[in-house]
């Protein structure tokens, strides 16, 4: 009963975008609108990233009436409550269909289904989301997601990067893979990530408000566990499973009294964390701005995320806890750098070299010997950014919808 119930379903879905696609046909016949920007971050989960980023600076210069975030409809009551004072805009509904089809630019930092049409005369700009360290697009020898394979991710991933016109690259590292493994043919934009501005921005004076607003406490420590997610680590298509890699007493046993924990999950399993016992000390953080994380941040702990990249542009001490690493290197996505030798900090691959490393930390407060890994890291992977990146991306805009 419920095979067929789904047979159904996807029958409407079908026979929905069918309809979908034959009306847009028609709209994108029709001339942009001067100005008219969509913003989209992560498909439609959350409002965040560059694109909200080049959004406060846009609406900074130009009417905001005309600035609109594209959401999913199931997070769209969700978001106008954290964001009132954004135009939304529900996905594949029928304001969407019309306002992306006469928008005079896209600014997304993930894919759209290719199967959606752009109107000829609307500016794509593709921010991405992270410097890679994984591989990406082409690059991956094997695709272990649900509801995919192989050979159709990397036509779909190519299909979709040949509609971008402009693509925002953090670093020449990013470039040059970007690239390759997207297949891009429209130009680069060297500009760093909008969204790291705010890491150039800040003042110290701010953190203690900041912390009492994220944390609950301005005069604590903060150490924020931001971890991949695993591609192949999942129960059904969509369902991940997550589990704590290191025990919570014998983390704080090696921490100070006023020590917060910060776990910054994937959005995929934020729903699948046990801090049982330790709600006081232990805040999960899934969805507030990753950039406010990073700043009451005193250490970073990592594995295989592009979070490296970013939270190094504030020059603080970062810890590296991949207790799988062979497997993740060599069988599921492959890294791009000689991991092991450019970490600009620790390396622990067992509970045991991460609870020493933590203990090293509480006492020193930083970790000796990676002063000079950790330049070569910043002058390789920082180099672009800068607090000007959103602004430089909104005067490209300008010179665009201007016709220069």
């Amino acid at each position: 009963m419920n095979s067929l119930k789904q047979k159904f379903i996807n029958c409407i879905k079908i026979l929905i975008r069918g309809g979908l696609i034959v009306i847009n046909d028609g709209f994108i016949c029709l001339p942009v609108k001067k100005n008219l920007v969509i913003f989209e971050s992560f498909s439609g989960k959350d409002i965040n990233d560059n694109p909200a980023a080049i959004y406060r600076e846009w609406i900074k210069h130009h009417d905001k009436n005309l600035a609109y975030f594209s959401v999913k409809p199931k997070f769209y009551k969700q978001l106008k409550a954290v964001h009132p004072d954004i135009k939304i805009v529900k996905r594949f509904m029928p304001k969407w269909v019309w306002l992306m089809a006469r928008a005079n630019f896209w600014v997304f930092n993930a894919r759209i289904p290719g199967w959606w049409k752009k109107n000829s005369k609307t500016t794509y700009i593709q921010t991405w989301h992270g410097t890679p360290l994984k591989k990406l697009g082409i690059d991956i020898d094997n695709v272990e997601m649900p509801g995919t394979n192989t050979k159709k991710y990397k036509q779909r991933f190519v299909k979709e990067s040949h509609r971008w016109d402009y693509l925002i690259a953090p670093n020449q590292y990013s470039k040059e893979i970007f690239k390759r493994a997207f297949d891009f043919k429209g130009e680069s934009l060297d500009f760093g990530y909008p969204r790291n501005d705010v890491l150039y921005q800040y003042r110290d004076a701010d953190m203690r408000k900041l912390k009492n607003d994220l944390v609950g406490n301005p005069d604590c420590k903060v150490i924020t566990y931001a971890p991949t997610w695993r591609d192949d680590d999942y129960t059904s298509k969509g369902a991940y499973n997550f589990e704590l890699p290191f025990s919570l007493s014998k983390f704080f046993s090696k921490v100070s009294d006023d020590t917060i924990l910060v776990i910054r999950p994937h959005y995929l399993i934020k729903d699948y964390i046990n801090i049982k016992g330790f709600e006081s000390r232990v805040k999960i953080l899934a969805d507030d701005d990753i950039s406010k994380i990073y700043l009451i941040s005193d250490l970073l702990i990592t594995d295989y995320s592009s979070v490296m990249f970013d939270y190094a542009n504030l020059k603080r001490p970062m810890l590296f806890y991949a207790y799988d690493l062979e497997h993740y290197r060599d069988s599921l996505r492959g890294f791009y750098f000689d991991y092991q030798d450019e970490l600009p900090g620790p390396l622990a691959e067992s509970e045991a070299e991460f609870l020493k490393a933590i203990s090293d930390f509480n006492l020193n407060g930083n970790f000796k010997g990676f002063a000079g890994k950790f330049n070569n890291f910043y002058n390789k992977y920082c180099d672009w950014e800068s607090d000007k990146s959103s602004k430089q991306v909104v005067n490209l805009m300008e010179d665009i919808s201007n016709g220069k």
